[in-house]
């Protein structure tokens, strides 16, 4: 314990500096009602001499009117400091302490068991290394065991120590420990908690605690401390993207201008390369400043103050990160809620969204199910009331940077503030790609089992009746590289031919069909799906269709010729150079992408792949618009023939 150094005696400097350099370790204790939290912490605190005297006696003091062991000394009381808390006997708000031995630091969260209490506990969680999950060896898993062990997990918490107390009551029955972790076993299979241990104890009584109990033979595995000493920790910390959320521009005088925050993630040099989101802007790091001097090098959680070589303009809320490790800029995404306000969610309702440094407007705007804690059982729900967690697809007014919380639960997270009462009202887990089990439509089977209909008329009436064969050309390329002059112009010309054709623009797609949609890599998709969908049906209908999209990703183009049938789908890249689509960009989007106002723009915040083997290639910064558009006509009737 820290009170057994022997340097505090001898040199206390010395002491201090070893104190100093302890790693810090911070759990929680939760679980149901009465199963023994309060008192476990009292105890570990009492144990490592970490009491004053003074308040000592006023615990044993108190313990003759509050406490719940006949007036001996009541260790929860160390804990349940409030009125109300020693009246009821129970934990109300979360109540932290710190206690240290001579390998750690800890920082102890003392949650409540309460049902009614749970956002209390999701708050204590959410800082934490650790969980210790108490069960009442009488009792067993409980409704609220279930709820708390949820949250550890939801919170991406991986490591667990479920503490078997009160022993003592049922004389240390080793079948009766065993059971309970067997029954506790098959209820967090369903859950992600990597490393588990059980450890049976008798906090009131100090059994397994500190030392190994003679009253457990058959137990062979760590006490309480030893596993709280020595859990390793250290390679939780995500130590590879850095991310530094902007919290305040320090400009104390003229010739010092610094960038202070958090690092959430990773680690930074001076004189690494940064960029700063979402202006993308991009410099060097030139001093990394603390309160003690400058540092060679820093990581997280430090908080520092980052001057960069050159004068860009760098804002509170904004995210400095490498420019070959970015996080994903969106304005939408999908996330867990854990609910914390007596009001109910509203779906569509207007709320203050603050992730890391930055405060934005946004809302739910799709509430898809809520997650019964008790069974992990999805459904339905037009609401989340309090304490309730519920999957839900945020939308932003504008795009924030970030990460899957786990992966990085400094960038992952965020709360919900009410605007009118600025009460905090939700706090949310972003969750990646990979994990929030998302629908792949283009290999979706949900229409297995359903009949294609059959037109009464056939593909060769269609032909004969509109002299043409049916096909869909796709002209991608990037953005403002011609594509919809181009499509209009290629109607043009077929039409005045007497040819039934029809464009697909993605813009004007965008303002219908695909409204709900977004510009991330997966929406973008998702409207290529569709705008193939509806080609096949005009093909179907004997049209020729021109559809001008970016569709960016060659992966998805085929999978598009797929839908439309690859004897009928021919691509056009229209091929014109960034910097010619720059100079001829007469709606500024690249001006504004580069201002962070839109993002996952293809050329600028999204890698855009040109066709591997186009069939026409239209070089709209070489030929005219009316050149490129008789390069497809004259590939068509070549087809044709």
């Amino acid at each position: 314990m820290s009170h057994q150094s022997e340097l505090i005696a001898t040199d206390i400097d010395a002491y201090l500096r070893q104190h100093e350099n302890k790693e810090l370790l911070r759990f929680l204790t939760c679980g149901s009602v009465d199963d023994g939290k309060s008192t476990l912490i009292g105890m570990l605190l009492y144990e490592s001499k970490m009491i004053y005297e003074d308040q000592l006696a006023a615990v044993e003091q108190a313990s003759t009117i509050h406490g719940t062991t006949g007036g001996a000394f009541d260790p929860a009381l160390l804990t349940d400091g409030l009125k109300a808390e020693r009246e009821q006997g129970i934990t109300i708000d979360v109540a932290y302490r710190y206690f240290s031995t001579a390998k750690r630091k800890f920082i102890i969260a003392d949650c409540p068991g309460h049902e009614q209490y749970t956002r209390n506990m999701a708050t204590g969680a959410s800082t934490c290394d650790l969980a210790i999950i108490l069960i009442d060896a009488r009792q067993g898993v409980l409704t609220q065991t279930k709820r708390h062990s949820f949250i550890v997990s939801l919170l991406g918490i991986k490591h667990v120590l479920v503490a078997v107390n009160k022993m003592d009551l049922v004389d240390f029955s080793q079948d009766r420990f065993e059971e309970i972790v067997r029954e506790y076993r098959d209820f967090a299979t369903r859950l992600e908690m990597p490393d588990q241990h059980f450890i049976p104890i008798s906090a009131l009584q100090g059994d397994n605690l500190l030392e190994h109990s003679p009253r457990t033979p058959w137990y062979e595995g760590s006490t309480l401390m030893h596993h709280l000493e020595n859990v390793h920790i250290a390679s939780d910390r995500n130590l590879i993207d850095f991310r530094l959320p902007v919290q305040y521009v320090n400009r104390p005088h003229l010739d010092f201008r610094g960038f202070c925050g958090t690092i959430a993630s990773g680690v930074i040099h001076q004189g690494d390369e940064v960029m700063v989101l979402p202006s993308r802007r991009k410099s060097r790091v030139k001093s990394i400043v603390t309160y003690e001097g400058e540092l060679p090098e820093a990581f997280a959680p430090l908080a520092v103050t980052l001057t960069t070589e050159d004068e860009i303009d760098i804002s509170r809320g904004d995210m400095i990160v490498r420019p070959d490790n970015l996080p994903t800029v969106t304005d939408k995404f999908e996330a867990t809620i854990v609910w914390m306000s007596d009001e109910p969610l509203l779906p569509g309702k207007e709320y203050w969204v603050k992730h890391a440094n930055k405060l934005s407007a946004g809302r739910i705007s799709t509430l898809r199910y809520h997650i019964d804690v008790n069974t992990l059982h999805r459904g339905p729900a037009p609401t989340l009331g309090l304490n309730e967690i519920g999957r839900c697809q945020v939308q932003l007014n504008q795009p924030i940077a970030l990460d899957g919380y786990r992966r990085n639960k400094g960038t992952g997270s965020f709360i919900l503030i009410d605007r009118v009462s600025n009460v905090t009202v939700g706090a949310g887990m972003i969750l990646d790609r990979k994990t929030a089990d998302e629908t792949d439509h283009w290999e979706d089977q949900s229409a297995q089992g359903l009949e294609a209909r059959m037109s009464p008329v056939t593909s060769a009436e269609r032909t004969a009746r509109y002299g043409q064969q049916p096909v869909t050309v796709l002209l991608t390329g990037l953005p403002a590289a011609g594509k919809t002059p181009i499509a209009n112009a290629v109607e043009r010309l077929l039409f005045d031919k007497g040819r039934t054709v029809a464009v697909l623009d993605g813009q004007n797609l965008r303002r219908g069909l695909s409204r709900d949609l977004g510009f991330t890599p997966e929406d973008r998709s998702e409207n290529l799906r569709r705008a193939a969908e509806v080609a096949r049906s005009l093909n179907d209908a004997g049209l020729i269709t021109i559809a001008a999209f970016v569709a960016p990703h060659e992966a998805i183009r085929r999978k598009a010729a797929e839908v439309v049938g690859a004897d009928r789908f021919l691509v056009a890249h229209c091929s014109a150079p960034i910097a010619w689509c720059r100079e001829h960009d007469e709606h500024g989007i690249y001006s504004k992408a580069d201002a962070g106002e839109i993002s996952h723009l293809a050329g600028v915040s999204l890698d855009y792949e040109p066709p591997v083997e186009p069939d026409l290639v239209l070089p709209l910064h070489e030929l005219s618009v009316e050149a490129c558009a008789a390069r497809v006509v004259d590939c068509l009737e070549k087809r044709a023939k």
